[in-house]
């Protein structure tokens, strides 16, 4: 019996009857030879770690555009939060560890650049389906390599449905969709306080009386509910109480932050630069790199250039931008 085995077998005796075990994975869509150390879900996760789109995330947006203080929360350092949160829960649960953190850390490698910004722009200009979590899925399954990641069925729908109206098929998943909830509002609110754009007092005091008066006592108490509401149970849930603080809280930073608050005073900007990026690169598409140019694609050109723009972090589309569309000074005639 080698290693994987060995943790195979752990997995069956220790973990949930609710949990998603390794062996039981309905494995990739092309069959490859087990790993003799890591678990499928163990192989999943590291092959995300090591591909180029999550190493492209600590350079996208998460709220604040191109931000200039070095403690700002980028794309990369959310789905690290995101990941650390659902670990607890998962463990606590007796949940496996180990398709969560895969879940998680894969969960926003289609984020565009300039954030929700740049999504809503490939969603008006390139097809009304372009969403974050269906283009996480396309770089896992397509874009990255010459062939994909090849990932577990499992991880795949995870990354899916980490939001939108469908909920992930395992427990696993369905912590991660809750988790980025978490990370994101309160993450969101400590960005939001060092950049002036909240004061503590303008937070909702009947929420914070439930949640907490401070970072970590929010995040804490809405993981411990969780793992409290969710014990024992076929699915992944919050108490009453708690899951509406959290949702007022959620809908407090959309009516003061993610809508129209100086957070996102250059949004306008940023939407410009990805939709003069997609007409340029539509009708001149030799002008794109020859590993997207030169992939086949059903659905042509169009679909190409969504793929490549969704791909740039922020500085990469704002380079590409001033290339194309910014005049250069001539150069002195050399003598």
């Amino acid at each position: 019996m080698d290693i994987r085995q060995q943790t195979e077998e752990l997995e069956r005796k220790l973990l949930s009857p609710y949990a998603c075990c390794s062996a039981d994975s309905k494995g990739r869509e092309r069959p490859e030879e087990p790993c003799p150390v890591r678990t499928v879900f163990q192989r999943d996760r590291d092959r995300i770690i090591h591909c180029k789109a999550f190493r492209r995330l600590k350079l996208k947006t998460q709220v604040f555009i191109i931000p200039e203080g070095d403690h700002y929360r980028t794309r990369l350092t959310h789905t690290l939060e995101v990941a650390q949160i659902a670990r607890t829960c998962a463990k606590a649960l007796r949940l496996n560890e180990d398709l969560t953190e895969a879940i998680a850390l894969g969960h926003d490698l289609g984020h565009t650049p300039f954030g929700h910004a740049g999504e809503q722009v490939l969603a008006k200009v390139y097809s009304p389906d372009f969403k974050h979590n269906r283009q996480s899925l396309r770089v896992v399954d397509l874009l990255e390599g010459q062939h994909g990641l090849n990932l577990t069925w499992e991880v795949r729908d995870g990354i899916l449905n980490h939001t939108g109206p469908n909920m992930p098929a395992t427990l696993e998943g369905q912590i991660v969709k809750i988790a980025d909830r978490i990370a994101y509002i309160n993450h969101d609110i400590d960005d939001a306080l060092r950049a002036g754009v909240l004061k503590e007092q303008d937070l909702p005091r009947d929420c914070l009386e439930i949640l907490g008066f401070r970072h970590s006592e929010r995040i804490n108490t809405m993981v411990i509910d969780l793992i409290r509401a969710s014990t024992g149970r076929p699915e992944i849930t919050m108490s009453r109480e708690v899951r509406q603080a959290m949702e007022k809280l959620r809908n407090f930073m959309f009516d003061h932050v993610y809508i129209g608050s100086e957070a996102k005073t250059e949004e306008n900007k940023a939407r410009h630069v990805v939709e003069s990026l997609y007409f340029y690169f539509l009708e001149h598409p030799e002008r794109m790199p020859g590993d997207i140019l030169n992939r086949e694609e059903p659905e042509g050109t169009p679909r190409l250039v969504a793929d490549y723009i969704a791909g740039m972090t922020d500085r990469y589309a704002v380079a590409e931008y001033k290339k194309i569309f910014i005049p250069r000074g001539f150069p002195l005639h050399k003598l």
